[in-house]
């Protein structure tokens, strides 16, 4: 589980944990810093795929499916003990959304909260037309469609990171479109489900959230980029609100 899951802030006693899936190419180093900042009822967890940051000795995930079943495999103990929450970013919302599915489906878990943030709700038109998207091979061409499909901000000009950031976005935009979602008859959760974005990033088809629960569904615009989570000022923000939601889940 430790190679899998970052956790830089034990907290034994925690009423809930807050289970974080970070965006292409990275984020587990910065949101696993999160169990710092959360008070001692939160204990966060963070996902680290392999092929990345502290697991790049080990090959990508050839699908959405082998996300999901290691994923599971590792926190499953966890997650039947004590309550739980999903916060997914951008590629981190589709894994969070598909491991929250399986949970749901075939042992009857499920989150006691939903915080989705940068990323088109798996029930829209626009989620649907990336699957079938072509990917390109070329490592300019990448990054040229990362800017269309991967939200709005600066990239880097040293070399070496723009050529890794293109090969994680084109590994994940692969393990992306092998996730489908049926919409079913039955609304697949009953949580709640706040989903935030950036008021200077892409604008994302997120309205289809709505149709995900039948709980309550709230929209938060943050000012920046499409990494606003990581200004100060944001994550001060993204912190008390997440605290409140869980806290207010009757736990």
């Amino acid at each position: 589980m430790e190679r899998l899951v970052s956790c830089v802030q034990r907290r034994p006693d925690a009423l809930c944990r807050l289970i974080c899936f970070p965006w292409s190419g990275g984020g587990t180093s910065q949101l696993a810093q999160w169990g710092k900042l959360f008070n001692d009822s939160i204990e966060v967890l963070c996902i680290r795929l392999p092929g990345r940051q502290s697991h790049l000795e080990k090959p990508f995930a050839k699908d959405m499916a082998s996300i999901v079943t290691e994923v599971t495999s590792a926190l499953l103990k966890e997650l039947k003990e004590k309550p739980f929450a999903f916060f997914g970013h951008s590629f981190g919302t589709y894994t969070s959304f598909a491991v929250a599915l399986h949970l749901k489906e075939k042992y009857g878990l499920e989150p006691v909260h939903l915080f989705m943030s940068a990323a088109h709700a798996p029930n829209s038109a626009v989620h649907l037309a990336l699957k079938s998207m072509v990917i390109p091979e070329g490592n300019d061409e990448v990054l040229a469609c990362m800017a269309i499909l991967g939200g709005n901000y600066d990239l880097p000009q040293d070399e070496d990171t723009r050529k890794n950031m293109a090969l994680n976005f084109r590994e994940d935009m692969r393990i992306f479109q092998t996730f489908s979602f049926e919409k079913a008859e039955m609304i697949p959760f009953s949580c709640d489900i706040t989903y935030f974005s950036g008021s200077d990033d892409k604008v994302y088809d997120a309205q289809g959230w709505r149709e995900l629960t039948s709980g309550d569904t709230a929209f938060y615009e943050l000012p920046g980029d499409h990494f606003y989570l990581l200004k100060p000022s944001n994550e001060s923000f993204l912190i008390k609100h997440i605290t409140r939601c869980i806290e207010n889940a009757g736990l």
